[in-house]
């Protein structure tokens, strides 16, 4: 299921009924993958997933530990201390998952930290989430743990909150997938502290990403239980929509949730001074897209963009705001703040929810 914010708990919450619902099947289905999500480095993401690992054990399930990182924290190596591991391989000087000796020994859970490690040539499969592929299908449960910088559909936004990327990735769609998705919101470390502003936007991309997985679950599971919902219409979604935002994005993003939770779909463009004819031909375009999404459109004036769609926001009873972003900041934005961190701190009531252009 864009930094963006959230600055309102929605009406429903769509885990707690995802997991009501699905609690009992949860239980009988074997193969389980669960991801503890960091938004940077230091949150704590590795002991989350061995201390979790752990409890499990100590419940009596049959847990062992199939991968580590290189370097193992004190906190780290007393979590596990009673747990069994099971040694990787070593090819060509890289550690990686020894499946056939997991297979073998068919534990309950395995716990393999570093989601995102490319495997050697050579190698049973190239990545090692494929690996992981493998001992869900063969009915073992994966704890598992990735930074959000390693999920591939996210680095062009890490890269320009961060400025920079790593190269071993992990598709979306494998995230999209798990069983559960947990966001490690624990405080870094004093240096990572410095980077305030880029951590909450960090932070913030995390959750609507655990966000959106949840909504996808929960709409395929209605989906394939023939499940209709019957709660009144609630969610009111409004597409800011400029000549350089995604708008065929957040449109369709919008209409799926306004479809789920039976809500409206709303997009507005605010008229700008000075556009080029590529500029108003993008207009025009996501004029298009929006009538295709039959979303309610509206064009508006006003010399402050931001306070001109606030206003129409709260006219309407908007509940989500769908925005795009540049980060590329200006000398100016610098002292005085960028729209987007006005539109977000002054919100208040409207989940902000932002997009990469």
């Amino acid at each position: 299921m864009p930094g963006l914010e959230t600055n309102r708990l929605a009406p429903r919450d769509p885990e707690s009924l995802l997991r009501r619902i699905e609690a009992a099947e949860r239980a009988e289905r074997p193969g389980q993958l669960k991801i503890f999500l960091g938004y940077a480095s230091g949150v704590g993401k590795s002991f989350r997933l061995f201390d979790e690992g752990r409890r499990r054990h100590q419940r009596g399930e049959d847990v062992v530990v199939a991968a580590m990182q290189p370097d193992t924290a004190p906190e780290i190596a007393h979590a596990i201390c009673d747990l069994e591991a099971v040694p990787t391989l070593d090819i060509d000087g890289v550690p990686v998952v020894n499946l056939p000796v997991l297979f073998e020994r068919h534990p309950q859970v395995c716990l393999i930290d570093g989601l995102a490690y490319d495997n050697p040539p050579g190698s049973r499969h190239a990545k090692r989430y494929e690996d992981v592929e493998e001992l869900l299908s063969a009915g073992i449960s994966v704890l598992t743990s990735i930074n959000l910088e390693y999920i591939a559909e996210q680095q062009a936004f890490v890269q320009n909150v961060v400025g920079g990327a790593p190269a071993q990735t992990v598709p979306q769609e494998f995230i999209n997938r798990a069983d559960e998705v947990v966001v490690v919101d624990a405080p870094p470390g004093a240096e990572a502290a410095a980077k305030a502003q880029q951590l909450s936007a960090l932070r913030q991309r995390a959750l609507l990403l655990t966000a959106d997985v949840v909504d996808r679950q929960l709409e395929a599971y209605l989906r394939l239980h023939g499940i209709q919902t019957s709660w009144e219409t609630q969610e009111r979604i409004l597409v800011c929509m400029t000549p350089r935002a995604n708008a065929a994005r957040m449109l369709a993003s919008g209409r799926r949730n306004a479809d789920l939770f039976h809500g409206e779909l709303f997009a507005i463009y605010v008229i700008q001074a000075n556009l080029t004819d590529e500029d108003r031909m993008a207009n025009d375009r996501n004029v298009t897209l929006a009538h295709a999404q039959h979303a309610q459109i509206d064009v508006l004036e006003g010399d402050d963009a931001v306070a001109t769609i606030l206003d129409y926001a709260r006219r309407h009873n908007i509940t989500q705001l769908f925005v795009g972003h540049n980060l590329r900041r200006t000398w100016r934005a610098r002292f005085s703040g960028t729209p987007l961190e006005r539109l977000i701190r002054d919100a208040e009531g409207i989940d902000v929810r932002v997009f990469p252009q």
